[in-house]
């Protein structure tokens, strides 16, 4: 119906447009002189033009989009550019190319507009760029262009959709942060330490005497013909460490600084030679089995780059859940936005299992903890559970001060 509706009104405009022209060219055969065939004569070219526009198969363009890249970090700058191509060089007065954005990039801060107005005329390639200053994480998707002109008057107005469709992936920002191992001791209080989470069989710390087993390589042999006896090269000893991060997806405004500091906090502890695990719990629930490696750090920020603030569930429920399906040893690290009873009281739940627990506020530059929070940050160190306030862009020396703290 909509259809048949479209038809009826585009034959309207046209019918107009013919009956314009016809009723000035009876007043200029009836009416004779200077001034009605002028009016003819005027209106005979933007009446035609009117038709040809009407005519004009908009459809046939050629529409494109290209981007300067195909993924982001979060805050990069995203250039788009749309190239069009016409087949029929007709003169068009006027063309509004638009560029249809999704919802989250409706309103965000644009250099150069996603809606141009270009004066073709007879040009036959035509092309124009945004330009979006600081792209958001998330997954983004560009459908579709759309084209509208139209003639002099308004009567005849033509619109087209071109789906040129582009899906691109804004991973989450990340800062270079120094991570060390952090270990409570139940009553001694909190050390921090550096690890060498590897064996790094290049630097030798000292010698001993051969052992069976160890490996022809890593015999010294210049301390073995002063000592007139086998010498071994000893190395640092590996340390075991695994680290179990929970993300808080409790809907909150500050939540963007969780992913960006659980971002940082992954790529650090992964290239420390750890081993990491995510527990991430929304609609979706994604959890990522303890690895190591850059492929565990690539599938955990694909996962940061589309994961959203939408759990129903509390977060004190997920951890009382999750932690009991860990069976070794490992490092706790809550990664959440703002401290309520109910997760204090999960957290001293977890606190008997002798583990070390640590736990990130992640708030905005300037934010402000609440007299409550306050208090329920004394309860967690009174546990000895380690608590620190993580402000958007300071994460540099965060291991540092908890050291100190």
């Amino acid at each position: 119906m909509k259809t048949i509706l479209k038809y009826l009104k585009q034959a309207g405009k046209l019918g107009l447009i013919f009956f314009l022209i016809g009723v000035t060219f009876v007043y200029a055969m009836f009416q004779g002189g200077f001034v009605s065939w002028f009016l003819f004569y005027s209106f005979l070219p933007l009446g035609l033009y009117s038709l040809i526009v009407a005519l004009y198969p908009i459809t046939t363009m050629d529409v494109d989009r290209k981007t300067n890249q195909n993924e982001y970090s979060a805050g990069e700058k995203l250039v788009g550019t749309v190239t069009i191509k016409r087949k029929f060089a007709v003169p068009l007065v006027y063309l509004v190319v638009e560029e249809v954005l999704p919802p989250e990039l409706k309103y965000r801060e644009q250099t150069y507009k996603s809606k141009v107005l270009l004066f073709p005329w007879f040009k036959r390639d035509l092309s124009f760029q945004y330009v979006f200053e600081s792209i958001p994480r998330g997954e983004h998707i560009f459908a579709n262009i759309r084209l509208r002109t139209g003639d002099f008057f308004g009567l005849v107005e033509k619109e087209a959709y071109f789906p040129v469709e582009q899906r691109f992936l804004v991973y989450p920002q990340y800062h270079d942060l120094i991570y060390r191992q952090v270990e409570s001791r139940f009553e001694q209080g909190m050390t921090a330490s550096n690890v060498n989470l590897q064996r790094d069989t290049t630097i030798a710390v000292g010698i001993r005497d051969y052992k069976p087993g160890d490996r022809f390589t890593w015999i010294d042999w210049k301390a073995s013909a002063r000592k007139n006896d086998i010498m071994t090269k000893e190395f640092e000893q590996q340390q075991s460490h695994d680290v179990v991060l929970f993300l808080d997806r409790t809907p909150s405004r500050e939540f963007e600084q969780s992913v960006t500091f659980l971002a940082s906090l992954t790529r650090a502890i992964l290239r420390k030679g750890a081993q990491l695990s995510l527990i991430s719990v929304g609609e979706e629930q994604s959890v990522f089995p303890l690895r190591g490696g850059e492929s565990q750090q690539q599938h955990i920020f694909y996962h940061l780059a589309k994961v959203k603030a939408d759990s129903s569930i509390r977060f004190s429920q997920i951890i009382d859940t999750e932690v009991k399906k860990v069976n070794h040893v490992a490092s706790f690290m809550f990664i959440t936005n703002t401290l309520t009873p109910d997760f204090i009281q999960a957290i001293e739940r977890v606190s008997f299992r002798k583990v070390n627990l640590l736990v990130f506020i992640a708030k905005e530059k300037g934010a402000h903890l609440s007299t409550q929070e306050l208090t329920l940050m004394d309860t967690l160190r009174k546990r000895n559970v380690i608590v620190k306030v993580v402000y958007e862009g300071h994460y540099t020396d965060v291991f540092f001060e908890v050291s100190k703290s």
